[in-house]
């Protein structure tokens, strides 16, 4: 990687991309000076690639991107699938999830926890991202 406030990674196709996904965003955001919180950090990109990894085909590529921002980070997770995740982008009055549905929630929690979310489309597919502002020390209750 050439720029160090960027992190790509090529992911499998397989529920191994979850763990590596975490694990990557973790990594680059132990470098961050403030940090996001990467506990949440990790959650939403957990989300991410396991939507990508459940609605593109199967050997379709998937890429991790985390840029570390001054103000925070930005993760964004690369596929194949043109269709925009339904749900990430939106509104704050969109509703809850059916609680008795078995999927819905996790493009919810991105929408709670970021800072900001979205889609948009690339050359080969679609990028989903979402924001996380950075940690400030030293604040009451932190």
């Amino acid at each position: 990687m050439s720029d160090a406030s960027a992190w790509r990674i090529a992911l499998p196709h397989t529920a191994a991309a979850v763990p590596m996904a975490r694990a990557l965003v973790r990594t680059a955001l132990a470098d961050a000076d403030p940090p996001a919180d990467r506990d949440t950090a990790e959650l939403l990109t957990a989300e991410l690639v396991a939507n990508a990894v459940a609605h593109t085909g199967p050997g379709a590529p998937i890429e991790l991107v985390v840029e570390l921002l001054a103000d925070g980070c930005q993760v964004e997770v690369h596929d194949g699938e043109p269709c925009p995740p339904a749900g990430l982008s939106a509104g704050p009055d969109a509703g809850r999830p059916d609680p008795w549905r078995e999927h819905g929630r996790g493009l919810l929690l991105i929408r709670s926890l970021s800072s900001d979310c979205g889609h948009r489309p690339t050359a080969h597919g679609k990028a989903a991202w979402f924001t996380l502002p950075a940690q400030r020390t030293g604040s009451a209750g932190a």
